[in-house]
């Protein structure tokens, strides 16, 4: 039997650890006894989990792996994972999918990051409070020891997050993260990197699905021997903004389902998640409609009369309205439905142009007279109850079609 085997015999015959804290290392075989055996010294010194330590050797060509080996058969709760292609992210969702820990977590083999900041790390997700956790360099109670150069590399990169992806985190490299493993499990497979970029997509994805994010802010000193290949590191982390960005923009990520399965559906029945952002994004694409709805009535009003020029414009802007809340506000892309959504929509509409035509009718008939300007207060009145009336029915129109056009988009691949 190998020192591995019997590592891992060890492992097998304990009660599963509540925190498995992986190393990913390619090529490490100098530095890693030191940071193993530091990090073994300091779980064993008072940390109040059972904790293991995972060993993930990324296709190291160097004595890396055997290094790992003689580890794992000297310290207990250690052990070795091999993988036969390089790759952090790769290397962390091998073993958090198959973890049995209750908590996994990970940290860079030069441990830039001090060790107190663990605890605060894995105690918010071992109460339940929290789903993910990760150190920030960035935070107000960050210390930071590294050059210019690099601080202002990940300062730009955060804020460019921000901007394209709207994300709410503050540091997404930090070499030093924390995740339920029953949460690890739903976020993974929907994780498509397997290198750098790994670690921006699990939280961004993570934020999308309402889970919530823990910081800690750490103290950390960079390690000068660093041997991240910084400009294609940069290259492929701007590769995967964009794709992540047309993945949001698409609605191909099934974050609905994700919400469900991770236990982030609405607090209230009736309030459905995101209709805030909904009621926004309505209101933006009800602005624009209301204007073109008055710009075609005053071109139509004086050839075709009040309400000729009503049922056309309402008509016109109707089925606008219905296209771009149907991609905007309510995140429904492709073809499919589309004919059947207009169809829905249209009925919509002529409960919008009973109660404006019956406005003007109304008005027709208590002031013949009535100024374009008199008529077009009463209609924008109006169209103000049907627009009330439009959310709630569009709501309802579009209700599944998100989770039903993924499906159906997912099917066809």
């Amino acid at each position: 039997m190998t020192l591995a085997a019997a590592a891992d015999l060890r492992d097998e015959t304990a009660a599963p650890p509540v925190l498995d804290v992986v190393v990913p290392v390619y090529n490490e075989e100098t530095d890693l006894g030191v940071c193993v055996r530091r990090l073994r010294d300091y779980l064993d010194s008072g940390f109040p989990f059972p904790a293991r330590i995972t060993i993930a050797d990324n296709a190291s060509i160097d004595a890396t792996l055997a290094v790992a080996e003689l580890l794992a058969g000297e310290l207990d709760g250690v052990r070795v994972v091999h993988l036969d292609a390089k790759g952090r992210g790769r290397a962390l969702r091998t073993v958090w999918q198959e973890s049995d820990a209750q908590v996994v977590a990970y940290m860079d083999v030069d441990l830039s990051t001090d060790l107190n900041a663990l605890l605060p790390l894995v105690a918010p997700l071992v109460s339940g409070h929290s789903d993910l956790a990760i150190g920030t360099r960035l935070g107000a109670g960050s210390r930071v020891v590294r050059g210019p150069k690099r601080e202002f590399i990940s300062r730009c990169y955060n804020l460019l997050l921000k901007a394209s992806l709207r994300a709410h985190f503050s540091d997404a490299q930090c070499g030093f993260k924390a995740m339920r493993t029953e949460v690890a499990r739903e976020l993974l497979p929907l994780v498509e990197d397997g290198e750098w970029f790994f670690d921006t997509e699990l939280l961004v994805i993570a934020e999308r699905a309402g889970l919530r994010i823990h910081e800690v802010p750490v103290d950390w000193i960079d390690d000068p021997d660093s041997r991240v290949d910084i400009i294609d590191t940069a290259y492929k982390d701007l590769r995967g903004i964009w794709r992540m960005g047309r993945a949001l923009a698409t609605g191909s990520l099934p974050l609905t389902e994700l919400r469900a399965a991770v236990g982030r559906e609405p607090l209230v029945p009736g309030v459905p998640l995101g209709m805030i952002g909904q009621l926004v994004r309505f209101a933006l694409v009800g602005v624009g409609s209301t204007l073109a709805y008055v710009l075609l009535y005053l071109l139509l009003q004086p050839m075709a009369g009040a309400q000729v020029a009503n049922f056309a414009a309402l008509l016109i802007t109707a089925v606008g309205n219905t296209a771009a809340n149907r991609a905007f506000t309510f995140g429904v892309r492709g073809h499919s439905g589309m004919v059947s959504h207009q169809f829905q929509g249209l009925l919509i509409f002529g409960f919008g142009l009973l109660v404006t035509s019956g406005s003007l009718f109304s008005l027709h008939h208590w002031a013949p007279g009535a100024p374009v300007h008199l008529e077009l207060f009463v209609l924008v009145v109006a169209n103000l109850i049907a627009t009330l009336m439009r959310f709630v029915g569009l709501r309802w129109v579009f209700r599944d079609s998100g989770r039903t056009a993924r499906v159906t988009e997912q099917a066809t691949r």
